[in-house]
């Protein structure tokens, strides 16, 4: 594939001029053009420049879903700022550590968290400017978000770009502390499908010729696979209807879609699904869901059931699951309509994409053998300031660079590849290798199990026992023999849980994934 030597700021550009009366954004009542999305991050750029930013300069994100996030990065795009993504349900040490491990010359934050931001700024001295989303009546070292990007010359800010330019996407982990991936714009427009052919002109004459998609992610714009869905919707001409909320929330997902024709849903497997699906089973006649096209998800399990009855109630949609990380896409891809039936887990091996054994031999279609997935093409340029890091999880085997983030899966005889989990979060239980992933879905399979989390815990005789965190669905009650019985149809009695732990609360982050530090607490509190 060839890579364009393309900025991001390049494309949002030319689609402002191609296209500057349709909707770029909408939050709830509120509807952002495309020419005030040109001209506000315009400004903003030029006044994080004014503020002493410079080519490179990174910008922490510590925000919450709204226009502010989208226009904020088309202003780095624009003025080569790098991006930084920061969770918002990071607090003290982990905050600090992104703040501080970014090198962050500017912090952009809802004022919600006026309070954290009060107290790690003494120890933040790379820090230049703190901009304040909604009014911070603690910090008198913040200035107003609105007011840069309201005031000031909206003209674009008069730099080079190039290709070259970097955006961070830090990613957590069950250990340690998150590292930033560095993605380079010209790799990841590459990876969402443009080639050189396809100059910034062109392009914004192509998305006036055809006019984008609504498109709504249900997920963080903080995370690789709500950051991914809004920008390739945005550089393709696509509005982004976001959600005006904290948490999310079923019905008013459901209302937006209907209330805003949405063609196209973006979210993170099972932790989305399970809340729709609870609304729709009671209140399935209350939106029209006609209109959605397509329901895509990245970057969690995603069950074949609950795959299968949302296809009840959005008739015309397509499901694409896509298997990737924030160190790369397109590793496999399943696509679903009503009436098939697609194995949970179960992928179309993704382009450039190999599977590899720990010692680097290529794992052969069918031999049951448990690889890695590789993935060669663009990609980031490896972890920042983590050397260490970068070369195990962006070796270069025969001559050929890959990413290796650590996902196993089986290749079958058919060619298509069995998700088994990621490496890192493999059980050892007395000798034995069994992928958490794997035995998740197998008990999701249980109808009367809402979700569930596997942890192997420390066991004085496995070493390590497999441990089940289930919650169950509203009304039932957990039998441990109906649950082995169902799971002795489909895994090795080694695989089973010799614990289970039922609870009520919630073990996932709002990105669907399973937050392993508070599901081991409540293990530990058994």
């Amino acid at each position: 594939m060839a890579v364009p030597d393309l900025n991001f700021g390049d494309l949002l550009e030319a689609v402002a001029e191609s296209i500057p009366d349709r909707p770029a954004i909408i939050y709830g009542d509120h509807l952002v053009s495309w020419r005030e999305f040109d001209q506000r991050s315009n400004r903003l750029a030029r006044n994080l420049a004014a503020a002493g930013l410079k080519p490179g300069s990174k910008v922490a994100f510590y925000l919450r879903n709204s226009p502010a996030y989208l226009e904020l990065f088309s202003a780095c795009a624009k003025g080569r700022f790098t991006h930084v993504n920061v969770n918002y349900r990071y607090v003290d040490h982990e905050l600090f550590h992104i703040l501080n491990n970014s090198d962050a010359e500017a912090v952009v934050f809802d004022a919600s968290y006026a309070e954290q931001i009060q107290s790690l700024q003494p120890r933040l001295s790379k820090v230049k400017t703190y901009l304040a989303l909604g009014e911070d009546t603690l910090n008198d070292f913040s200035e107003d978000f609105e007011t840069a990007c309201c005031e000031g010359d909206d003209s674009s800010l008069d730099v080079q770009r190039s290709g070259d330019d970097q955006y961070f996407m830090y990613t957590g982990g069950t250990t340690g502390y998150p590292k930033a991936v560095v993605w380079r714009h010209k790799d990841r427009i590459a990876v969402i499908g443009m080639t050189d052919a396809q100059d910034a002109q062109s392009h914004g004459r192509q998305v006036k010729a055809s006019p984008g998609p609504a498109v709504l992610p249900a997920c963080p714009l903080m995370h690789s696979t709500g950051l991914t869905t809004a920008m390739v919707t945005l550089v393709s001409g696509g509005c982004i209807v976001l959600l005006p909320n904290e948490t999310f929330d079923a019905e008013l997902c459901l209302s937006e879609i209907a209330r805003h024709k949405v063609e196209r849903v973006a979210i993170v497997g099972d932790a989305f699904s399970i809340p729709i699906l609870d609304f729709l089973r009671q209140f399935s006649d209350r939106y029209d869901l006609s209109c959605v096209q397509l329901i895509s998800s990245a970057g969690a399990m995603w069950s074949e059931p609950r795959k299968r009855e949302l296809l009840d109630y959005f008739p015309n949609a397509t499901l694409s699951d896509s298997l990737g990380s924030s160190e790369g896409s397109k590793l496999g891809s399943s696509v679903m309509k009503k009436g098939e039936s697609i194995g949970t887990a179960s992928f179309i091996v993704g382009p450039s994409v190999k599977v590899f054994s720990e010692d680097f031999k290529e794992v052969e279609p069918g031999s049951g053998e448990a690889g890695m997935i590789a993935k060669a093409g663009p990609m980031p340029l490896g972890y920042y300031k983590d050397e260490t890091g970068t070369e195990k999880t962006f070796p270069t085997i025969d001559g050929v660079r890959y990413s290796m983030a650590g996902d196993w899966c089986r290749i079958e005889k058919d060619g298509t590849m069995t998700l088994l989990g990621r490496g890192n979060n493999c059980i050892n239980t007395g000798g034995e290798k069994v992928y958490p992933e794997e035995v998740e879905e197998g008990l999701k399979q249980v109808p009367e199990i809402l979700d569930v989390a596997v942890i192997g815990m420390p066991d004085e005789r496995w070493g390590q026992a497999i441990t089940a965190l289930v919650r169950m669905q509203q009304g039932q009650k957990f039998d441990e023999d109906k649950v082995t019985l169902h799971l002795s149809t489909g895994l090795a009695r080694y695989k089973h849980p010799k614990v289970y732990k039922v609870v009520k609360e919630d073990f996932r982050h709002d990105n669907g994934k399973i937050n392993y530090r508070f599901a081991r607490q409540m293990l530990d509190a058994v």
